[in-house]
Order: structure tokens, then sequence, then C-alpha cells
């Protein structure tokens, strides 16, 4: 099935190259599709609902047995406590490359309780004019890249709405600005679990425009933290936009994951910090976003893409090691 879905996506993306002048071709990807739908060209009105609906709770079955989530600390960060859960999904939903459900432990980290948003990102490249609009070398973008900024300016009202058309090596070289990191698969979605075990969202196994942006209810990205947050405080973890992980991605790699902290692609987290700039391999992306349908905000979809790949639909949030 996934083969038919990618060639499908991949006839859509041609198409769309064609008519809209490469705009929105990396609006689509590769991989499962993420419930993922073409936005309507720059121009075209959209047919969604632009109506925000009220915030609501989520809900409420968490894992009592794992330890209480701390305060937020360190700024706009949580402590994600260290434990280990059930990553993957065998439920409906559930695409190939996210089985076999195992189990995984991690260690303690910090994670922004939000996505990297414009104001953030525009004090990264005042600091660091190499990777300002103008003047990123070309190897690290796709020539998307800060597609809607007018120059090093970000859109007017969009201080606090997360950073899009990054690349995962500029998601990369953000993080080791801010003395942080992309997060690895595994934290990812322990993370974005919440506590909850064996649920499809960061609430529940139901979803409604009341909890998460996703398609076909408001059309573009919202501001960070609208929605009610998962029970370790973090914001957005389904829907809104793709978030940058730092693993390589692989269909099979839950067949022979490690069981402890485990990361695809390179010996450790160090390494890729070290040589990410020489990485050319596919990077995974979670979370989905407003342009994804249901089955792809779940908290074990997986899709990916080259570190070149830019888009309105991708951004990122970074963590940081207990100890150093």
């Amino acid at each position: 099935m996934k083969k038919i879905k990618t060639l499908l996506i991949l006839v859509v993306v041609a198409f769309v190259m064609a008519v809209d002048g490469c705009r929105r071709t990396s609006e689509m990807l590769p991989g499962k599709g993420g419930g993922d739908t073409m936005p309507p060209s720059e121009g075209q009105q959209s047919s969604v609902d632009t109506t925000m609906p009220p915030v609501v709770s989520p809900e409420s079955s968490v894992d009592t047995t794992m330890p209480p989530v701390a305060p937020p600390t360190r700024g706009d960060m949580v402590l994600i406590p260290a434990g280990e859960f059930q990553m993957g999904s065998i439920d409906a939903d559930a695409d190939d490359d996210e089985k076999p459900v195992h189990t995984v432990y991690v260690d303690a980290f910090y994670m922004d309780v939000h996505e990297v948003t414009y104001a953030e990102y525009k004090a990264f490249i005042d600091e660091n004019s190499q990777w300002q609009k103008g003047n990123i070398q070309a190897k690290f973008h796709g020539g998307q890249y800060l597609n809607d900024w007018n120059g090093n300016t970000y859109p007017i009202g969009k201080a606090n709405y997360p950073v899009v058309y990054v690349s995962w090596y500029a998601a990369m070289e953000y993080a080791a600005w801010a003395n942080k990191r992309l997060p690895t698969e595994a934290e990812w979605e322990y993370a974005a679990r919440g506590r909850l075990k064996g649920k499809k969202y960061p609430w529940g196994n139901t979803i409604s425009p009341q909890n998460a942006n996703y398609y076909p209810h408001v059309g573009e990205a919202t501001e960070v933290g609208r929605y009610a947050p998962n029970d370790y405080g973090l914001y957005d973890m389904a829907g809104n936009v793709w978030e940058w992980c730092l693993d390589e991605w692989r269909f099979d790699f839950y067949a022979d994951s490690p069981d402890r902290n485990p990361l695809s692609g390179a010996p450790t987290i160090k390494w890729i910090q070290d040589n990410f700039q020489s990485v050319k391999s596919a990077r995974v992306l979670r979370g989905g976003s407003w342009n994804s349908q249901a089955d792809g905000v779940r908290v074990a979809s997986r899709e990916f893409y080259t570190p070149m790949l830019t888009s309105s639909i991708f951004g990122f949030r970074c963590v940081r090691a207990v100890t150093p």
C-alpha cells in the first residue's frame, strides 16, 4: 500500500511542479503520505473552515505509574523524565513502518514547549549571517529557504508562529546555536505521548478541530500554543507543522531498533551533531501539519524527506540533555 500511495503522491507532485511553479512541490511527502493533501496555490481561495474553535483540555487517561512531569524549567523547556514506552502502532491507521510495536527506554531530557517561532529564528540569523536567506549555501536547502520572508524580515504578525521553510541543515545549525539539538525519533514520540499508553494522539484516541490544527479545518499554521498541551505541557505535538528529527529514516528500523535510546543512521548523537553538514540521507519528520488528515497527526506516524527540503508545512523544535 505504501508503494501505491508513494507513486500517486509523486505523480501529483510532478503535475503541481508544472502548474504552480514549484512553489508547493515540497508540500507532499514521498513516504506514507502522512494524510497530507495539496494546499491551495497562492492566490487561490481556500475552502477550509478558518473559524478557530475553542480550546479544550485533553483526555486524562494518563499512565499513573510513570513519574509526574516536572514544572517548566530552563526558559520555555520542560523536563521529560526518563522512562520506557511502547513505540510504534498496530491500530487500523498504522502503516508498516510503524511496526512492530516495541519497548524503548529513553533518558531524561528537556524539550521546547512549542515549535521554534519566526521571532526565535530571526534572532539566530541576525547573529549568523551565513544562514540568512540571501547567504545560505545552496547545498543546505532546495531553493525555497525562508520562502515567505522579505530578506531578513519574517511575515508581519507571525512572530509567535512556527517558522517554516527551514531545512534539516538549518534546523540543526539553529539548535547548535541555541545550545540544544533536534530530538531523536524515539524522544519525540515518547514526549508526544505525554504519559498516555497506547493512544493514537497526545490526548487520547479521538480527534476533533478543538484538539489540533489539521486538515481541513484552518488551512494554515496557527500561533504556537493555540491548542491545549499534552500532559507534559508540550504544545502542537499533533498538527500545525511537521517537525524535523535527528534520525535517518529507515523503513524497517523498528525491526532491529535498540531498546535503549535508539538512534538511526549514526553511532551516536554527537556524531550527527559534528558531521551534520555532510549528511545526505533522508531524515525523519514527526507530528503532522495543518495540511495533514487525522491519520497523519497520530503520535506514531512517521514521515521522511531529504535534509535539503524546505516547505510551508515543515518546522522543528529542540531538546537538550539533562546532563551535558
